[in-house]
């Protein structure tokens, strides 16, 4: 039987999906002290940074038609690699309970129901979502996505037509924390993307439109956060769509964004746990996480994700830089290794770099830092004679 292809249309709008997110309105309203013209330059900056990365990560997925925790292993061995593969499930599940949490928070600002019913609520839609398969979502996610434009679109002209600014409320932080912080979204989709670009019948240009098509929407996001918490005042997204006098539309905003882009963390979560036990069945691995989530949204506190997106960075972006110094540069596959250890060594290394560089507030982030310094100590490390554990 014929593998199915997404199409390059498909993988757009996956990941104009995974870019229209709470999460993202959120994160943008913290850029409001900066200054609307400072806030934008940071945001366009830091995902410059980091689309490049992702679409570098996505084009090794789709080259060499592997998984992203797949594409992991042909740097740091089959065996090493599962180190990743556990780390990113870890971040998966939080993400999956991050996104239920705001997406119940402000669905209950929207319409009060009670945080936990709107928890259920959302994780029951993530389960229908997973239980009809990213191969057969086809004219439903093309519907869902098609309404989340329009009630965007109609979000953006209520916050920006109000004119006038009301304040920028927040503690203020440097341009280049604020550029850190932009690259960390998009960063947080590296351990992902090659498991939808994989699939791709075209891998050059579904990867480009994805990360072009994501890029560009997340930085949408992230001005209506900013705009929002300029123009209105607020940081609660609930009360920006109140002040914009947004009730249904807003909701609906809330509850279907939260579903579109949470599936994508549920879906690959089970993806990932593939690649460490074969025999595990991913959409019931993925039904899991989405429960665990879910409860996680209703029993722990989740509000704060800024020390969450720098511990996703400081682990994925010197693994990225490994994967990307291999692939592109030294042409290498390590999958046949159990374990790669100098570019174990070296990743260890560069994830020690981004924690310090984070003490330093360049001007462009450590993201960029970090990768440069990784892929260096990666291409000086094969040049030192091979130590590889075989298996």
């Amino acid at each position: 039987m014929k593998e199915k292809r997404t199409s390059v249309f498909e993988n757009g709008l996956i990941w104009f999906g995974a870019a229209v997110s709470i999460a993202e309105i959120l994160t943008g309203t913290y850029f409001a002290p900066l200054g609307f013209g400072r806030g934008l330059a940071a945001i366009i900056i830091g995902h410059i940074i980091g689309c490049a990365l992702l679409f570098a990560a996505g084009l090794i997925g789709g080259k060499a038609r592997l998984s992203a925790m797949e594409t992991v292993k042909m740097s740091f061995g089959h065996k090493g690699g599962l180190l990743f593969a556990v780390l990113n499930i870890v971040q998966l599940v939080g993400w999956t309970g991050i996104m239920i949490y705001d997406g119940a928070l402000a669905a209950n600002g929207v319409f009060a129901a009670g945080e936990w019913i709107w928890c259920l609520v959302i994780g029951a839609l993530i389960v229908l979502w997973i239980l009809i398969g990213i191969e057969n979502l086809g004219r439903v996610n093309t519907l869902a996505m098609g309404a989340l434009l329009v009630l965007t679109v109609i979000l953006s002209f209520v916050i920006f037509g109000r004119g006038a600014a009301a304040f920028a409320a927040g503690e203020a932080m440097s341009f280049g924390a604020a550029v850190e912080l932009s690259v960390a979204m998009p960063l947080s989709w590296l351990p992902l993307i090659s498991d939808y670009t994989r699939e791709a019948e075209k891998p050059m240009k579904a990867t480009l439109t994805s990360a072009l098509v994501y890029g560009l929407v997340s930085c949408w996001m992230y001005v209506i956060g900013m705009g929002a918490a300029i123009f209105t005042g607020e940081s609660d997204i609930a009360q920006i769509l109140l002040k914009a006098g947004l009730g249904t539309v807003g909701l609906l905003i809330v509850v279907f964004s939260t579903v579109t882009t949470t599936f994508l963390d549920a879906w690959s979560a089970g993806i990932s746990s593939e690649s460490i036990f074969s025999k595990l069945k991913g959409k019931w691995v993925a039904v899991a996480a989405t429960v665990i989530g879910t409860l996680g949204a209703i029993f722990l506190p989740l509000g704060n994700i800024t020390n969450f997106l720098y511990f996703i960075g400081s682990v994925f972006a010197p693994m990225i830089a490994i994967q990307i110094a291999d692939f592109f540069i030294l042409r290498r596959d390590e999958s046949a290794s159990a374990f790669s250890l100098k570019n174990l060594i070296v990743w260890l290394l560069g994830f020690a770099a981004y924690r310090y560089l984070m003490r330093l507030d360049l001007i462009l982030g450590c993201t960029l830092a970090d990768m440069i310094i990784t892929m260096l100590l990666c291409i000086i490390a094969a040049k030192i004679p091979a130590g590889e554990k075989k298996a």
